[in-house]
C-alpha cells in the first residue's frame, strides 16, 4: 500500500510522530507501507530547514525511497524560511502537491 502524510498538527507532530517513529521505521525499512509523500504545514515546515537533525534524516531516507517531500508554501514564506529549505525540497499548494504525486498517487493520505 502506498501512502503519503499531511503533517497539520502542532503539537509534538513531527518531533515525536515522525521523528521518533515514523522515521526509524522508513530509515529501517519497517514502516509496512511505501510512503510516497509528505506535504507539511505551519511550523512542521522547520523540519525542512538546513540543519534541522530530523530534516537531514529525512531527506536522506527521501533520496533513497523517491518519496517526495514538500512545505506549503505560504507557510514558509510567512515563516521566512522558503529559502533556507534543504536542497531539493519544493514548496507549494495542493495543485503542486497533486501535480507531484500524479505519476505515484497514495493509495491512502494520512492527517497527522
Amino acid at each position: 500500500m502506498k501512502v503519503a502524510y499531511i503533517f497539520s498538527s502542532q503539537r509534538h507532530t513531527v518531533s515525536y510522530v515522525l521523528g521518533r517513529m515514523i522515521l526509524p521505521q522508513l530509515e529501517e525499512n519497517r514502516h509496512g507501507a511505501d510512503v510516497v509523500g509528505m506535504f507539511f504545514f505551519e511550523d512542521n515546515n522547520y523540519v525542512l530547514v538546513k540543519g534541522n537533525p530530523i530534516g537531514e534524516r529525512l531527506l536522506a531516507t527521501a533520496k533513497r525511497t523517491g518519496m517526495l517531500l514538500m512545505g506549503c508554501d505560504q507557510c514558509c514564506y510567512e515563516r521566512e524560511i522558503a529559502d533556507r529549505l534543504l536542497d531539493g525540497v519544493p514548496i507549494g499548494c495542493f495543485p503542486d502537491l497533486y501535480k507531484a504525486l500524479a505519476g505515484n498517487m497514495p493509495d491512502q493520505i494520512i492527517t497527522l
